[in-house]
């Protein structure tokens, strides 16, 4: 029987298997006859004195019993133990949990659910092979690590909800069963029984509707979002479905989004992450800027070192290793008494990501210069060199080139990150944030050659129609945006096309007709000729967040019923066959 208080009184709860859960027996309650449930995790025999590690979602709590009342019971099975609550011995406590004071004097034992033979141990899944883990995922989460971090998903989802309630936003749930999208990644498909040879598709997001509801007067919307991609999957993103806090707000432009996105997200980090965070406002980078400093539109601000280009510096000085190619250069401080060891991991490093070496020099003192290709740099050039890369005495300044400036920069990236790595000289005590903005509206494809969307087609045009209209494609920008945390995007946003003749234009230059655009989004056409607000989002990624905040490095870690990285859901044996007959119902035939 368990007192619980609702808020405008007390009532009393019966349950049938337990009174007190592990962790809410205390001294008030010693000596008391109360009923706990839960898991064996351990027996221990002290020569017919048998001690039991009773598990339950709570904590452990050691159970006292005889030879006798344990017979059947095995490790991982469900019992219900009636008992004394008593005080241990001190002697006896155990600091190491919670409920190390005190144990259960058993008077019975109710076996609930008898356990065969486990196929690993519950404290080591772990470090079990996937496949076994995935297999019997039931056991996996019992293992107290695995199952806090699945806790803390329900808990960040509530946070989430309460904090975007009380912004003044309402969850609105959108439809999982839709149109297929031209655009983006490729569609989960889903036959219709009805209607003989149509297809609905899983949403890769709400986007359309949430646009819509923009539209319909919902001023601020959110939800927690189930998006569906038929993507290979990585650490970082699951294969076929994932989740995201998806909002939008009316009347707003990309400031509006970013207020609203850092308060939810710093107060979120603060609340669980137990490390420092970004003071707000976060940084806010320019795509452009975060590819030359960075060598990625992902940055890790943890890292303080910069990249900075110094192809010019090189530019007709006679070497070939540099000359007329895109040169990059990182300079960190206070390495240049480091081992030749250090030079030379490096250099094995720079040929294990696809480099053809890795150039050094040291800046000495006086700041003259040593190291394998002093030689090549023009006297002249020297001061603008160590000018350009912020260099001083002790300061090594490492080289990144290739002829293709997106290689040079990915190279250069990944050099950053080892050197700060190798250095220790990133803060793994702080979850550092940052906006990416200004991303190009418009690419040219490698196989095409045609000019594209670079993101979301939907988003408003820098300049708006004049730009669009006047300027090269390539050059004009989009009021998109992505938020980082530590290197890892957790989403895209952009500030959404509301305007009829822009989104023609914008789609025309990407090769799209009138018809084309009525014929493929008809609803968001019609929509916006009936007086679309201005409006804007983001969608941060639920899955992310918790990898972040559980320093897990596998996205599988911190969901509850995963695919493995074939796509496969082990536990239930999907994707599998079906018969002859529902495919006959709906329309299909396997070719």
């Amino acid at each position: 029987m368990i007192l619980l208080n609702t808020g405008s009184k007390y009532v009393w709860l019966v349950f049938m298997y337990r009174t007190h859960k592990c962790s809410q027996v205390s001294e008030k309650i010693v000596g008391a006859n109360i009923k706990v449930a839960g898991w064996v995790s351990g027996i221990r025999d002290h020569g017919g004195v048998k001690f039991i590690d009773l598990r339950d979602e709570t904590g452990t709590l050691q159970i006292v019993a005889h030879e006798g009342q344990v017979n059947s019971v095995t490790r991982e099975s469900s019992v219900s133990v009636t008992g004394i609550l008593k005080k241990r011995s001190l002697e006896a406590v155990n600091p190491k949990i919670l409920t190390g004071e005190y144990e259960v004097l058993a008077l019975e034992i109710a076996l609930l659910g008898a356990c065969e033979a486990l196929p690993f141990e519950i404290q080591e899944s772990e470090n079990v092979k996937e496949e076994l883990r995935l297999k019997y995922r039931f056991l996996d989460l019992r293992n107290p690590k695995i199952h806090e971090k699945i806790l803390l998903r329900s808990d960040v989802i509530h946070f989430l909800r309460c904090n975007m309630r009380e912004l003044g936003f309402f969850e609105i749930q959108t439809p999982l069963l839709s149109a297929s999208s031209p655009e983006g990644a490729r569609d989960y498909l889903v036959p219709s029984r009805k209607y003989k040879g149509r297809f609905y598709a899983l949403p890769q997001a709400p986007q359309i509707f949430k646009q819509l509801l923009m539209v319909s007067g919902f001023e601020r919307y959110f939800q927690i979002a189930p998006c569906f991609r038929d993507e290979d999957s990585r650490a970082d993103r699951a294969p076929g479905e994932f989740y995201q806090l998806d909002f939008e707000m009316a009347f707003a432009d990309q400031e509006d989004v970013f207020s609203i996105g850092e308060q939810v997200l710093s107060s979120l980090f603060l609340k669980f992450g137990g490390k420092k965070v970004t003071d707000l406002p976060f940084p806010r980078i320019s795509y452009a800027e975060s590819i030359e400093k960075y060598g990625t539109d992902k940055p890790d601000l943890r890292n303080p070192l910069e990249i900075c280009d110094v192809s010019e510096i090189f530019k007709n000085s006679g070497f070939k290793a540099f000359d007329g190619k895109i040169v990059k250069a990182i300079s960190v401080s206070e390495v240049a008494l480091k081992p030749r060891s250090f030079f030379d991991d490096m250099l094995k490093f720079s040929k294990e990501i696809g480099m053809t070496g890795l150039g050094y020099i040291k800046i000495c003192e006086n700041k003259n210069l040593l190291g394998p290709i002093e030689k090549f740099i023009p006297q002249d050039r020297r001061g603008k060199l160590l000018e350009t890369a912020k260099s001083g005495e002790n300061s090594v300044i490492f080289f990144i080139s290739d002829i293709v400036k997106e290689k040079a920069c990915k190279f250069a990236c990944q050099v950053r990150n080892e050197l700060a790595e190798k250095l220790g000289i990133i803060d793994k005590e702080k979850f550092a944030f940052c906006y990416v903005t200004d991303f190009n509206m418009y690419e040219r494809d490698e196989e095409t050659n045609k000019i594209v969307f670079t993101h979301n087609p939907f988003s408003m045009p820098q300049g708006g129609i004049e730009a669009l209209e006047d300027m090269n494609p390539l050059d004009v920008l989009a009021y998109q945006y992505d938020i980082v945390c530590n290197g890892i995007e957790l989403s895209s946003g952009a500030v959404r096309n509301h305007d009829i003749k822009i989104m023609l234009k914008a789609f025309e230059i990407a090769g799209y007709s009138k018809s084309d655009v009525i014929s493929k989004f008809p609803s968001l056409f019609r929509a916006f000729s009936y007086g679309a607000p201005p409006h804007a989002g983001m969608a941060p990624g639920l899955d992310r967040i918790l990898m972040l905040l559980t320093g897990s490095e596998n996205i599988r870690e911190i969901t509850a019923f995963p695919m493995n990285s074939g796509a496969q859901d082990i536990l239930l044996g999907a994707p599998s066959e079906v018969s002859e007959e529902q495919l006959r119902e709906i329309h299909i035939k396997i070719r």
